[in-house]
């Protein structure tokens, strides 16, 4: 497993917004992160005390920076920095996700990758009920480096 320690070193998230436990495997076309972020009170996407599924897309999105970020460092380069470019195919079972009894469980598998950015299918899940599922396209900044 890695640790939210090391999670931080993989992406540009600091502080309160690395939303990402841990992940609990990896290879080179998919992650499975696991998280508890979304029951912090303190969580900084809430509003008036409630976290929405809509913000499911984010945590796909980090699951893919992370995968990015791995996958990088496998080859011996670090990832070019990335912007979310769209969201396709959003499907989103609750309403809510700061009331959840258990963590989440976010699955991310690459569907396309080249020098330009990434395509992700994403599911997010609590034990066996599925949250929310789509795509997530990142275009990426080579010239921010």
């Amino acid at each position: 497993m890695i640790g939210a320690e090391e999670i931080r070193r993989l992406i540009p998230h600091g502080g309160s917004m690395c939303l990402i436990d841990e992940v609990v495997r990896w290879d080179l076309r998919t992650i499975h992160c696991r998280t508890r972020t979304h029951l912090d009170p303190a969580h900084p996407l809430r509003r008036d005390g409630a976290l929405g599924a809509l913000h499911l897309v984010e945590y796909g999105a980090q699951a893919m920076a992370i995968h990015g970020g791995l996958e990088a460092r496998s080859r011996g380069v670090t990832a070019a920095p990335g912007l979310l470019a769209s969201v396709r195919d959003l499907r989103l079972h609750v309403q809510h996700i700061h009331d959840l009894d258990g963590p989440l469980e976010l699955h991310a598998e690459q569907q396309l990758a080249s020098v330009s950015g990434w395509l992700y299918l994403f599911r997010a899940l609590c034990g066996e009920r599925l949250l929310g599922s789509g795509r997530i396209a990142v275009m990426t900044d080579h010239n921010s480096r």
